[in-house]
């Protein structure tokens, strides 16, 4: 069973402890982004799930477009130098539960140091220790999203 809270998501996964989650950090280039701009469909996700979790883009900013890609959306975005500044940032958040969502190397350690790690698979591909980082694999951003949109989905992938 799981709810969605005000300020955060908890659900139950059956025969592991409940996932609680607060934060959701987020890569944009190759995961929200291809080519610096926002994949169709992830603006509208991360409005919902504003709702739900306190989410937050890390960047490199490779193209230079974050701050206009999020502008109006309900997201605070941070450029980072690497991959060591995103993991930082998952370790500080990890007492009121962090889930992470990235493709490149400079994720890798980001998503193994969050409460959840999901690797996507987009339109810039994936590094392979990327995938093996993580928790869950997504087919793209919009099926990463929606995990946390539509909770069931989590309890698919985590139960033992």
């Amino acid at each position: 069973m799981s709810a969605v809270q005000t300020l955060g998501l908890s659900v139950a996964i059956p025969g592991a402890d409940v996932l609680r989650l607060r934060h959701l950090l987020v890569d944009f280039n190759g995961t929200l982004a291809q080519d610096g701009q926002l994949i169709a469909g992830v603006a509208e996700r991360l409005v919902a799930l504003s709702r739900v979790l306190e989410v937050d883009v890390l960047t490199g900013d490779t193209y230079g477009t974050v701050a206009q890609a999020l502008s109006g959306l309900p997201v605070r975005h941070t450029v980072v130098r690497t991959g060591a500044d995103k993991t930082a940032c998952a370790r500080s958040l990890l007492d009121a539960g962090v889930a992470a969502i990235g493709n490149g190397r400079n994720d890798v350690d980001m998503l193994r140091a969050a409460t959840l790690g999901v690797a996507v698979i987009g339109p810039e591909c994936s590094h392979a220790l990327t995938l093996t980082a993580a928790q869950l694999v997504a087919p793209g951003i919009l099926a990463a999203l929606d995990l946390f949109l539509q909770p069931q989905r989590l309890i698919a992938g985590l139960r033992p």
